[in-house]
């Protein structure tokens, strides 16, 4: 089947066949398709779309483009969750070993920052030794001695998304939905995965900052994947702040440790991570009802196991085995911290999420161009929630450096920040739709 065939019927509006998708992508993971004819293809589709049916046959042929890990020596239900990202979004360092702790064997594939949005790879990277490109035997010994093990996607998964993501990159296609759903459930399906839960998130701090479009972004997904074989649901989240009260590297995972150590209860933070773990103790079938789910959950966190279960992964992935009780010793520290105070009395009425993410990578705490270092040290802590009545000159959060500098502009991205007002904003429900059967 000739390559410019299949463009031309996409480009045409033809729907295309399971056989001729398939074969299209195998010779993009082998790269006998040049370039040109990847770029034209994702391009017919930005204009054309897929239906169902060619959005499963387009996932299932990445996922097979590459190795699909099996878990034949695990006597656990095996699970995962996803997030479309955000800004301080962390669940991840807290979900995995809750969700391991509760019975679940969670091989977590997770990525690095991507525009203002962090990552968690790059986050666990602020712990000395610890390994995000684990080899196979590496990987499953920690999954076997911790429950779960948070690493990056290796190149033997799903490449033909990888070389697709990254001609898509460059050729303004990344926003099309079929290569969206195609690119996230690819990787998820090759990771050997019995259930998947996802977290699609809208707001100043996600992609998507519509309501609406975050819903249609998770029927998609959902559906998809459970016509692809994997039963899947989703959470639509809010994003309009911080999730967490930090934003950065470092700040992260000292952040994640409070969580665990039942520091940060009553905060939205808990409630989308408590949420996110009931969903996935349903969908692995190890809860009959969420009430049962969330209890399991909560005894996972209070009891002390999931905290256990992190020093496992952090140890079994090449971390020092006294990590939790030394994180202070072992995390990078900015030489400059300064708190930015608020310029009058009233309650925090709204933020700009995305600003504080861009405040990051400013810092040095993200990527400006690929393969650029980042410091782990510096970002934002402390920060108080929508709703909160701040006092004139009391601290709004807390500035991370590496130069003086550089923290006075980011003191001035913290103010300009939020909005405070003579009135509490309404309230607004965190979790605003749940798809899905599970």
């Amino acid at each position: 089947m000739l390559a410019q065939e299949t463009i031309r019927r996409k480009r045409d509006g033809f729907a295309l066949a399971a056989a001729e998708i398939s074969e299209f992508v195998r010779a993009l993971s082998n790269e006998t398709l040049s370039e040109a004819q990847a770029a034209a293809f994702a391009m017919a589709v930005y204009f054309q779309g897929m239906d169902e049916a060619e959005t499963v046959a387009l996932t299932l042929a990445m996922r097979d483009s590459g190795t699909v890990l099996a878990w034949p020596d695990i006597d656990r239900p095996v699970a995962d969750k996803h997030s479309t990202g955000g800004i301080g979004d962390n669940v991840s360092l807290m979900l995995a070993p809750i969700a391991a702790a509760a019975g679940l064997a969670v091989p977590m594939i997770s990525g690095r920052g991507l525009g203002p949005t962090g990552g968690t790879l790059d986050k666990l990277e602020s712990i000395p030794g610890y390994d995000v490109s684990p080899d196979a035997a590496s990987l499953r010994r920690a999954i076997a001695e911790a429950g779960c093990a948070i690493v990056g996607q290796t190149g033997a998964l799903a490449p033909a998304d990888k070389r697709l993501y990254a001609i898509r990159d460059v050729t303004a296609t990344v926003e099309s939905m079929p290569l969206i759903v195609s690119s996230i459930l690819s990787k998820k399906l090759a990771a050997g995965l019995q259930s998947l839960v996802l977290d699609v998130k809208f707001g100043s701090g996600a992609f998507m900052t519509s309501a609406a479009d975050a819903a249609d972004l998770a029927r998609r997904l959902v559906t998809v994947a459970n016509g692809a074989g994997l039963p899947t649901s989703a959470l639509v989240t809010d994003m309009n702040e911080p999730l967490a009260d930090a934003v950065g590297n470092a700040v992260e995972i000292e952040n994640a440790l409070s969580f665990l150590r039942g520091e940060k209860t009553g905060t939205r933070l808990e409630t989308v991570v408590m949420e996110l773990a009931a969903e996935m103790i349903v969908g692995a079938g190890l809860a009959e009802d969420r009430a049962s789910a969330q209890a399991i959950a909560a005894n996972a966190l209070s009891s002390g196991r999931a905290m256990e279960t992190f020093s496992k992964m952090v140890a079994a992935l090449g971390g020092p085995s006294d990590f939790i009780e030394k994180s202070e010793t072992y995390l990078p520290a900015a030489p400059v911290i300064r708190p930015v105070a608020a310029g009058r009395s009233g309650y925090l009425v709204a933020s700009d999420a995305r600003a504080l993410g861009i405040g990051v990578v400013t810092l040095g705490g993200g990527r400006s161009k690929p393969g650029e270092r980042i410091d782990h040290r510096v970002g934002f802590s402390g920060l108080l929630p929508l709703g909160a009545f701040v006092e004139a000159g009391a601290p709004l959060g807390l500035v991370h450096a590496a130069t003086a500098g550089d923290c006075e502009a980011a003191m001035q991205t913290l103010r300009d920040a939020y909005i405070v007002g003579d009135e509490a904003p309404a309230d607004r429900p965190l979790v605003i739709k749940r798809i899905g059967e599970a």
